[in-house]
């Protein structure tokens, strides 16, 4: 295989995009704490490294069972590229991150460090439990904090941050899944998503960003400071993207029916799911500029 195409193919099989917005998330939040620029680059490289490794751990342990369903979108399975190669990838982009982690020093290093470990728990053993999200709630809520124990003075978010951070990683989760509900169900994948059906994971998506907006707008203002006009149009952005989204859901959902093939927001399918995920990913995004305009040290 030439040197370009095996790259290109480990690339597909980092989940570039999650991988790309979780990076940028970092980015906003170093930069709304006032990090310098050497302590930015690292964490968003530690993050970066971190989440290259999250991506092909999850291909390189998936690789029998995508390769069983015909999953065309992993390089893996479409033998583009090996398990052994991805698996070792992984290794290293772990060695990087936690090598990174250190740097920023111990509190740091002991964060990313459970984050990594609960994101890696997932892609082994979670992701097939009704504990599923668990992982979701571990990591991203713990994300927050990574911004500010990579200061000078390392410290935690603040608590309402940390809500947020856990509100998004359920609607992430619950939003990813979707487009793989039924490969999943073919291969033995029970994840708490799987149990409650694809309408049902919808409506759980997007009510998690609502709860977690409004941790944003309302937790600085119980913590005695003044209610922020950022925050404010933040949550009203989320719960528009929430309604465009939810209007699909809602709409689709009237053949009954809650199960895996199910469609989602209101189309069906791969496409459909991924329609609903890249919404959450918006409203991801705009979540993570609430937190950064409004601070994570109050």
């Amino acid at each position: 295989m030439a040197p370009m195409t095996a790259t290109a193919a480990l690339w597909r099989a980092s989940h570039p995009g999650p991988t790309l917005v979780v990076s940028a998330l970092a980015l906003i939040l170093g930069l709304s704490v006032g990090l310098d620029a050497p302590r930015l680059a690292l964490l968003v490289g530690a993050v970066f490294a971190g989440q290259l490794s999250v991506g092909w751990s999850n291909d390189a342990i998936d690789a029998r069972r995508d390769l069983a369903v015909g999953r065309a979108d992993k390089p893996v399975a479409r033998g583009e590229i090996t398990a052994r190669a991805v698996a070792l990838a992984a290794g290293v982009a772990l060695v990087v991150a936690l090598a990174l982690s250190a740097l920023l020093g111990a509190g740091f290093l002991l964060a990313h460090t459970i984050a990594l470990a609960s994101a890696w728990a997932y892609n082994a053993w979670l992701k097939r439990t009704a504990a599923s999200v668990l992982p979701f709630v571990v990591s991203f809520g713990l994300f927050p904090s990574l911004a500010t124990l990579a200061e000078p003075v390392p410290a935690l978010a603040a608590g309402w941050a940390g809500i947020a951070g856990s509100a998004l990683g359920v609607a992430v989760h619950f939003s990813n899944v979707l487009p793989d509900l039924d490969d999943d169900a073919a291969t033995g994948v029970r994840g708490l998503p799987h149990r409650i059906g694809a309408r049902g994971s919808a409506l759980v998506a997007f009510g998690a960003l609502l709860v977690g907006a409004l941790a944003v707008l309302l937790g600085p203002v119980l913590d005695g400071a003044a209610l922020q006009p950022v925050a404010v149009i933040g949550t009203i952005a989320v719960v528009v993207i929430g309604a465009f989204g939810l209007r699909g859901v809602v709409g689709g959902g009237r053949s009954g029916g809650d199960g895996p093939e199910e469609a989602a927001a209101g189309g069906s399918g791969r496409g459909a799911g991924r329609g609903v995920f890249r919404l959450v990913m918006l409203a991801a995004l705009v979540l993570a500029l609430q937190l950064a305009a409004t601070g994570l040290r109050i």
